[in-house]
């Protein structure tokens, strides 16, 4: 099982704003007109007009977990080291983020921090 690094839920809370304005950042460089993403407190949106497909990214602060949901699937993301880590597969969260947005875009996509 793997360990969550912060100490309380303010530094949680930062981390995820932090990582959530980079991600944003490279969310609205993707080219596809249908997309429109969106940023709250917590949580990344990308939402594709015409299929109606929804990657949502939000965080869990009682557990200090990133959950992402797409594609009726969900990962939960726990930092572990400096890196995003899903908690049941060990796989790099930018990994898996890259592997929905290629999916729903149609080319590839990466992600990086």
């Amino acid at each position: 099982m793997l360990t969550a690094e912060f100490q309380d839920d303010k530094g949680f809370r930062h981390a995820v704003e932090a990582l959530m304005d980079v991600l944003l950042d490279q969310v609205d460089e993707i080219d596809c007109d249908e997309l429109d993403p969106g940023r709250t407190a917590g949580t990344l949106s990308a939402i594709f007009e015409d299929s109606g497909a929804v990657i949502l990214l939000s965080q869990q602060t009682p557990t200090h977990e990133l959950w992402l949901s797409a594609q009726m699937t969900a990962w939960h993301f726990k930092r572990v080291d400096g890196t995003w880590i899903e908690r049941d597969s060990s796989e790099p969260m930018l990994d898996v983020l890259g592997s929905v947005f290629t999916a729903a875009v149609g080319e590839e996509i990466r992600f990086t921090l």
